[in-house]
């Protein structure tokens, strides 16, 4: 079976090739008679046009590189898919490709989507150094990040407001009357790790508080369990622990009701990040501050495309308020509007 070229349409149709060819390009001129005939043709040809063929004359691929680290945890496949449908909306296609959080992974993924001659990228979950960052930029390949930031004006960002979000999960945790509270980290490479914990630790600290245990859970669900049995097999454990995303506030209440066997919220409260569906579950009803993921898209797709189309306004950090949403795993204050 030989496919079928655009000489064949332009022969049945009767028209020149490339007539063909202006039918199939975005934004091109063909008058309705012309679009009809050739688009009739391809049909009964069973003709498809070369889209990588038309990437190499135009200059545009139409593809979007997207760089994620991992998706266990569940905010992710849901933002991506969220992507994948706004881009395609404005004619675009995601290619998307894994990649760990060490500098050199990173970079070696980087290389092959340029290879692909891709209009953008955008990175979830992944950290850029300054070097890869003008690399891209020198090969006119705009980027943003997506639920990261980086120190520095030259890359555009798009998150969550953590540091508002840690604060409000401290002055909830403070109105309740909890007074040993703990932080189970994520990656300590991330800003969204950093800035989550400065503004739970500010809260704190305003509340005339300080934090009483602290452990790594890496935002891996194992590391995070075994973070919890450390912090709650203590003579002295908390009576709160703030988690730094959904992920692994869910491992951590596994540990602390399966096999501890604490009460959550009643011995134990435990708020997360994210509000991932699964907070909202029976099982964990998860007490979290809510990544406005919906918004956070938009942003990102619009600060993309107008990097790529020329209109933007140049490099931006865009945070996003969350809400905290109190459902039952986190004691309620008194008098708490929920």
């Amino acid at each position: 079976m030989s496919k079928v070229t655009s000489a064949q349409v332009a022969e049945r149709a009767g028209v020149s090739q490339s007539a063909v060819s202006r039918v199939f390009t975005p934004g091109a001129s063909a008058s309705k008679r012309t679009v009809e005939k050739v688009r009739k043709a391809a049909e009964e040809l069973g003709y498809r046009p070369n889209s990588l063929a038309r990437a190499m004359v135009s200059g545009k691929s139409r593809i979007i590189g997207l760089v994620v680290a991992y998706l266990e945890n569940h905010f992710y496949p849901e933002a991506l898919e969220k992507l994948s449908n706004a881009l395609q909306e404005q004619g675009y296609h995601i290619l998307i490709f894994m990649a760990s959080s060490t500098s050199g992974d990173i970079e070696s993924v980087v290389d092959e989507i340029l290879d692909y001659q891709v209009d953008g990228i955008i990175t979830a979950s992944v950290a850029m150094s300054s070097d890869l960052t003008a690399r891209c930029r020198k090969a006119g390949v705009p980027i943003v990040m997506f639920n990261r930031s980086q120190d520095g004006p030259n890359l555009s960002s798009v998150a969550s407001n953590n540091f508002a979000g840690g604060r409000k999960v401290a002055e909830f945790l403070l109105a309740g009357g909890h007074r040993k509270i703990g932080y189970i980290a994520g990656w300590e490479g991330a800003s969204t790790q950093r800035d989550r914990e400065a503004g739970f630790l500010a809260g704190l600290a305003t509340g005339g508080q300080s934090l009483h245990s602290r452990a790594i859970g890496d935002f891996h669900a194992d590391r995070a369990a075994d973070a919890a049995r450390h912090m709650f097999s203590a003579k002295d454990r908390p009576d709160a622990v703030f988690v730094c995303n959904d992920h692994m506030a869910f491992a951590v209440m596994d540990v602390l009701r399966s096999e501890l066997g604490l009460s959550v919220p009643g011995d134990v409260s435990v708020i997360g990040y994210d509000d991932v569906p699964i907070a909202a579950w029976p099982a964990y009803d998860l007490t979290t501050v809510r990544q406005p993921a919906n918004r956070m898209v938009a942003e990102t797709v619009e600060l993309l495309l107008g990097e790529i189309d020329g209109t933007g306004r140049g490099p931006q950090k865009i945070e996003i308020d969350g809400p905290l949403v109190v459902r039952g795993s986190a004691r309620i204050p008194e008098g708490w509007s929920t």
